[in-house]
């Protein structure tokens, strides 16, 4: 992942290096790490200490060893009490997502305000501005918090060693996280460069640690009848609850590069930030359908479908995971070869291209697939 600075550049690249070094990192043995000055991403479990007690919003408990238990004191840093984070945070809660949450104003957060202010009724200025505060902010909502992170949590797998490009992965059979680092960005909608941001020198990550994340609640566990893939605890992961509002139509704008769910009334019930095609694969504009729907898809390469694809790529059968090229979700469209999907690199959505498709966090990309289902409308529009 790309960083926003030297210090968080030698920081996650010390923490990659220290997380190579591991014997056994799939069991995830202990790993003790030490950098001055550094949060300290690791990979590895305390066997002293654990996660116990209520926390907030289904906090820890035997029914759900999921949940990330609030922790006392910490301290907040500028960041986690910036008025930004704290709107990035309500807009992601009441599903106008301002993609990944890293307290920063952006193209992202303008586009999630005017699409929460369209939905309320307020003028989209894409500004926080005094009614937008009133109608986003709860009394008791903060920007941050401090949890315990719960031991099956902690337990990954990661996979430390899971190669970028699609031959290696091949030879995986589940292209899961790297690291805890990763695993909690994607579970609260940031990026490990922002978790080091949030916490002091010092921090080390395992279970029973405390860290400060962005506030963004426990998901009950989805029941999901003969769920061989596991995509009910992928929603757990992802902090993504199984019961959505339906949506009768999506409608994704290329202007302006948002997906918008509409209920039967034409509501606005959701906007998520999107990638959408490129100037040689366009995004093929029109009415489709979303005629089938995999979580936790495994993915196919096809190099005679890519135009930029190397003369002696082959076809590969990938292994499903948050890391895969599709992420956590495939849903597929009546137009052939296109469809909606998450993807392994949440920081760069709406900042890069696609091969047509339309790309979204996973978060966001789980979210969608509980609001829609075989039939649902979508319309691509320029």
């Amino acid at each position: 992942m790309k960083s926003g600075g030297d210090g968080s550049r030698k920081a996650l690249h010390a923490l990659d290096k220290a997380e190579e070094k591991s014997k056994d990192a799939r069991s995830m043995r202990s790993l003790p790490l030490s950098f001055a000055a550094v949060l300290l991403l690791s990979a590895c479990h305390s066997g002293d200490r654990d996660s116990a007690g209520g926390g907030r919003e289904g906090g820890q408990t035997s029914s759900n060893p999921m949940a990330f238990a609030d922790a006392p004191g910490g301290g907040a840093t500028e960041a986690a009490d910036s008025l930004v984070m704290r709107a990035q945070v309500a807009l992601d809660r009441q599903g106008f997502s301002p993609g990944v949450i890293e307290g920063r104003e952006n193209a992202s957060y303008g586009l999630a305000l005017r699409g929460f202010q369209e939905a309320r009724g307020i003028p989209a200025s894409g500004k926080l501005d005094p009614a937008t505060q009133q109608a986003l902010f709860s009394d008791k909502q903060s920007a941050t918090r401090n949890v315990v992170i719960p031991r099956a949590f902690a337990r990954g797998p990661f996979f430390p060693d899971l190669p970028k490009d699609m031959a290696g992965q091949a030879e995986f059979d589940h292209l899961g996280y790297r690291s805890m680092s990763e695993a909690l960005a994607e579970r609260f909608h940031t990026t490990p460069e922002t978790l080091l941001a949030l916490n002091g020198p010092g921090t080390v990550l395992g279970a029973g640690r405390t860290i400060r994340v962005p506030d963004i609640p426990d998901a009950a566990l989805a029941q999901i009848p003969d769920d061989k893939n596991g995509w009910a605890e992928t929603l757990q992961r992802l902090g993504v609850a199984g019961e959505q509002p339906e949506a009768d139509h999506i409608v994704v704008d290329k202007s302006d590069g948002a997906l918008r769910a509409y209920d039967k009334a034409g509501k606005l019930i959701a906007q998520f930030p999107v990638t959408t095609g490129s100037g040689h694969d366009p995004l093929p504009l029109g009415t489709w359908k979303i005629v089938g729907e995999a979580r936790n898809p495994d993915y196919h390469f096809n190099p005679d479908l890519f135009w930029d694809a190397k003369k002696n790529a082959k076809d590969k059968l990938l292994p499903p995971g948050p890391n895969g090229p599709v992420g956590v979700v495939w849903l597929d469209l009546s137009k052939e070869h296109y469809g909606i999907h998450g993807t392994p690199e949440p920081q760069n959505i709406g900042k890069t291209e696609s091969h047509g498709c339309v790309r979204l966090t996973n978060w966001d990309a789980a979210r969608l697939a509980q609001m829609v289902s075989a039939g649902t409308k979508v319309v691509f529009q320029a």
